[in-house]
């Protein structure tokens, strides 16, 4: 089963501590070593990023920032994994690694299941 993690966190959370950034490349070799991890990166701020929205009919491309930001998505990582039990447990050291090596940080992972085309097929 293919998970998506999104770490969410506040706008400007400053700079990752060095400890804390090479605690992730022990832990991104770890999971590419293993095979579980398709794909994963961080995300610039939401003051560099633009929407594409359709409303009413008219697709407008809209600038960041956002006023109504608050929490912002700031990376991502695509797992391939057992079981969702398997994913938690993923997401729950990825946090403590936040915990341990970049103090104050807050934020959250989100854990979404990625539907394969067997969501959408017609039942006999």
């Amino acid at each position: 089963m293919r998970f998506l993690m999104l770490v969410k966190h506040g706008e400007n959370p400053g700079p990752p501590p060095p400890e804390f950034l090479e605690a992730m490349a022990k832990l991104d070799e770890d999971a590419n070593k293993s095979g579980t991890m398709i794909v994963s990166g961080g995300l610039m701020p939401i003051a560099k990023s633009t929407r594409v929205r359709l409303s009413r009919g008219q697709v407008t491309a809209i600038d960041g920032p956002y006023t109504e930001a608050k929490e912002v998505v700031g990376g991502f990582a695509m797992f391939e994994l057992k079981s969702k039990e398997e994913t938690i447990e993923g997401a729950r050291s990825f946090m403590e690694l936040h915990k341990k090596y970049w103090p104050g940080w807050e934020g959250e992972t989100e854990i979404r299941q990625v539907l394969g085309m067997e969501a959408f097929e017609q039942k006999a």
